[in-house]
């Protein structure tokens, strides 16, 4: 797996961020963030925080052994979580949908409308509905893998679905972002599916593979009348 040494870790230490490939890791879940999964990938001098992860000193270790922080991306307003102090520690950029912006006052933020470039292999794409700037960030490499925030989560049986909440912004055009995934992507360019919540339902797979047919077998005509709040 990842060659570089990690720092020491007691039994009673926090967990240690779990690597899903040689370069990109999953934190445990935050209660900042009710529970919210923050991801991190290492890409040279890109190195990306997807959502905020606990900020605790196990993390800011293993952040700073990794290289810190060039950017600080947020998929929805519920994963700001410790943003402030994440960039007065790395000084790094952070980037969010325009609409939730509002919600960093005082911090230095990029904004994006549709979507933004990262890097060579990351680019941010809003898709609304969740929240009004509830955004996802694709990763084209692996297969490709997406980013999904709470935008799509995993259900019991570990298939990702949007959940409709009380706390939904609006449920048809979250199913319409759905849709332009499914319009932007192929079998080939999305292989997998890192979710930002319900982690526990992947029972320790990690990823949702087969990300791109498992979305394509949503009925979102059916999923449109549903009156299920989770």
């Amino acid at each position: 797996m990842f060659s570089h040494p990690l720092p020491n870790q007691s039994n009673r230490s926090p967990k240690l961020p779990q690597a899903i490939w040689d370069n990109i890791f999953a934190f445990p879940p935050n209660r900042d963030t009710l529970g919210g999964t923050a991801y991190f990938i290492v890409e040279n001098e890109a190195n990306i925080l997807i959502d905020c992860p606990a900020w605790d000193d196990t993390n800011q270790k293993f952040l700073h052994h990794l290289g810190g922080i060039r950017w600080l991306f947020l998929t929805h307003r519920g994963a700001i979580g410790k943003t402030r102090e994440i960039q007065e520690a790395f000084g790094c950029e952070v980037l969010v949908q325009e609409q939730e912006a509002y919600l960093l006052p005082g911090l230095r933020v990029i904004k994006f409308q549709q979507e933004f470039t990262l890097s060579n292999l990351a680019q941010a794409i809003w898709t609304p509905g969740h929240s009004p700037g509830s955004s996802c960030l694709y990763y084209a490499d692996e297969g490709g893998v997406l980013f999904s925030g709470r935008h799509l989560l995993p259900n019991q049986q570990g298939e990702p679905v949007p959940l409709r909440t009380a706390k939904t912004f609006h449920w048809s055009r979250q199913l319409k972002s759905i849709q332009l995934l499914i319009d932007r992507f192929t079998p080939e360019t999305l292989h997998y599916l890192c979710p930002g919540a319900n982690t526990g339902f992947l029972r320790g797979k990690r990823v949702v593979d087969r990300a791109y047919d498992q979305l394509t077998s949503l009925d979102l005509a059916a999923l449109l009348q549903a009156k299920v709040l989770f």
